[in-house]
């Protein structure tokens, strides 16, 4: 039962750090504008998907967990 609130704890501080993240999003350069994001823009309609933001999250989060991990 000990094991179940501390996991809990983690997940709520994991929860406020990516909520802290979003707030905080539009300060951090370069997020969001990265080589490899696709964005289209015709007469009415726009598409964006920052799929080079993706890869860079991807492997932060990645590393943070491999970190925690050991």
């Amino acid at each position: 039962m000990a094991g179940l609130g501390k996991t809990l704890i983690f997940l709520g501080i994991v929860i406020i750090l990516i909520g802290l993240g979003l707030l905080f999003a539009h300060k951090i350069p370069y997020v969001g504008r990265l080589p490899g994001d696709i964005y289209v823009k015709k007469d009415n309609f726009t598409f964006y998907f920052p799929l080079g933001t993706c890869i860079v999250i991807s492997i932060v989060f990645s590393l943070i967990f491999w970190l925690f991990r050991k």
